[in-house]
This record gives structure tokens, sequence and C-alpha cells, in this order.
């Protein structure tokens, strides 16, 4: 199994968030990679393959905004934003907003988030409908083996 390190950092204020949520995203999160390397690498040379640490950020809908205006020319908060270099940026007020609409409790749909992520460095897109169809069923098959309420 791979040895990716998942390390997140809760860069914001407005969403309080209990350590063991932070400490279980982290766990999951090398679960979901070590499984991903192993068995849902979209691309063989994708980023996610040689990583050893993979960052992920969890900020306000502010700084979300700046990333994805600044990164994808695009305006408005949004919920991930993947770096090829090993870094996600997780909108948690996007994530709250979400789970509350789906009637997900906040950390699962984070931990959402936090394998989306992951897929993309694992070569995975969703821009097309059959890619995001095919990336979203991986997803909630590593949502539902993960989650551990």
């Amino acid at each position: 199994m791979s040895g990716i390190e998942v390390i997140v950092g809760d860069n914001q204020s407005k969403v309080p968030f209990a350590g063991r949520t932070l400490t279980m995203l982290e766990e999951a999160g090398a679960e979901a990679a070590a499984i991903i390397v192993e068995n849902e690498m979209r691309v063989v040379d994708a980023p996610l393959s040689a990583l050893e640490c993979v960052e992920v950020a969890l900020v306000d809908d502010e700084v979300s905004a700046q990333v994805h205006q600044q990164f994808m020319g695009v305006e408005g908060a949004t919920d991930v934003i993947t770096f090829e270099h090993g870094e996600i940026v997780i909108g948690v007020e996007v994530a709250q907003r979400q789970a509350s609409e789906y009637g997900e409790p906040d950390a699962r749909e984070l931990l959402r988030y936090v394998i989306h992520g992951l897929l993309h460095l694992a070569g995975h897109e969703d821009e097309k409908d059959e890619d995001r169809k095919v990336m979203e069923a991986v997803q909630e098959r590593l949502v539902a083996r993960l989650w551990k309420a």
C-alpha cells in the first residue's frame, strides 16, 4: 500500500472543527490515497503516484474565492481546488452549505472533498459528463468505505 501522508490544516476561523475531525480527515485521506494509488489511478504517471505528502488547506469563502479567481479565473468560492504539486484547497463554508443541503454531516462532506482532490491528483477529471460519472462513482464508493460515523 502507498505511504502518502495527508496533512490537514485549518486555515480559517468561520467554521469551528474539533481536533478529532482533522485527525479523521488525515487518517481517512491517507487510507484513501493508498486505495487510489493501488486501484483507481486514471493516468499512470499522475501526480499522486509520486507524492509522499498531500497538504489539505481548509479555507473560508473569502480565501476560496481568491484562489479560485487567481488560479482558475473563475469568480466566487468553490468546494475543491487541486494543485498538481499535492495541495488541495477546500472551501469549508461551501462544504457546510452543501452538507446542509444534502443532509450530510459536515465532516463527511469534507471527507468527500479530500477524496475528490486525491482523485484529481490520480488523473480523474470531471469536466465531461462521462468522466464526472466515473469520478463520482469512485468518490462515493470511497466515502462509503472510509466514513466512520
